[in-house]
């Protein structure tokens, strides 16, 4: 049996969704169960407790562990999404959407963690100032989304397939995709213990999930919608298969599964920026190879 968990559930981390949904797990021999870790608990916890043996979260997250010198701690073997894939949706259609529309406006959004400082760099590379934006920060991915059809704020960020239901439900339009703002970057992850990536359970994982992967990128974003609905009982399918489509061109669903270097020092670049971290950490002490 897998423990798998997730630190956010989103259509954005279809991939691993897939390979459960997908019967991929199966076709290894591999029984499953799955979970979203506690609010402020990071999902790496549960593979140091043991209660989960892989987990969804990010590279970024071992900075932390690693500026308070720990050594035994998870690694990332493999990539979800290689770009960020947060939407900014406004209360009205804007062909002609530019960020500097942002400057003295309310944006609901994250008000910390990875979403945030990738949302601070994204303006950067937009060029305008993030101090001059009223953040309104109510909390998780549930309550961003209650704040911003309770009418809060003129913009909202969020991942797929939120924005793509307020637009099904005429409650917004997506203006900007903050992914193109910043390009390539290791922005999520699987993570494991060392011990086990060397076990035979980690190589049929990871057999499963290649296999899903390659799959994502080759069926229509119908198909995959259909195959992980069941996941996102709350979301119109014309919804999901809009946002599967939009990621499936978007580019974060590149087929190899390996973190690169290059995607690696993307995400240095972006907490150097951020004040995330005082230094720059080398790839082999935060990532490891897939296990196949």
């Amino acid at each position: 049996m897998i423990h798998i968990q997730f630190t956010l559930f989103s259509a954005f981390y279809t991939p691993l969704i897939l390979t459960m949904a997908g019967g991929f797990l199966g076709r290894e021999g591999v029984d499953f169960d799955w979970s979203i870790s506690a609010a402020g608990k990071p999902a790496t916890d549960s593979i140091m407790d043991g209660s989960a043996q892989v987990v969804q979260t990010a590279p970024s997250q071992a900075f932390n562990a690693l500026a308070q010198g720990e050594t035994d701690y998870p690694r990332h073997f493999a990539q979800i999404n290689e770009m960020d894939g947060f939407f900014l949706t406004a209360r009205d259609p804007d062909p002609e959407f530019d960020w500097r529309k942002l400057e003295g406006t309310e944006v609901v959004m994250f008000g910390g963690g990875q979403p945030n400082a990738m949302f601070r760099y994204a303006c950067y590379r937009a060029g305008i100032d993030y101090d001059r934006i009223q953040p309104i920060t109510p909390g998780g991915a549930d309550e961003i989304d209650l704040a911003f059809r309770r009418g809060h704020g003129a913009y909202v960020q969020q991942q797929g397939p939120f924005p793509q239901q307020l637009e099904l439900d005429g409650v917004g339009h997506v203006v900007a995709r903050v992914g193109e703002q910043i390009g390539p970057c290791a922005f999520s992850s699987l993570a494991a213990s060392l011990e086990w990536l060397e076990s035979p359970a980690a190589a049929a994982f990871t057999r499963a999930y290649t296999a899903a992967r390659i799959h994502l990128n080759e069926a229509p974003a119908a198909e995959i919608a259909a195959a992980v609905q069941s996941y996102f009982p709350a979301i119109d399918a014309r919804a999901l298969t809009h946002c599967i489509g939009v990621y499936q061109q978007l580019g974060c669903w590149t087929p190899q599964v390996e973190i690169t270097p290059a995607a690696f020092d993307a995400i240095l670049d972006i907490f150097e920026y951020t004040g995330g971290i005082d230094r720059r950490y080398g790839w082999d002490q935060v990532c490891a190879p897939p296990p196949v």
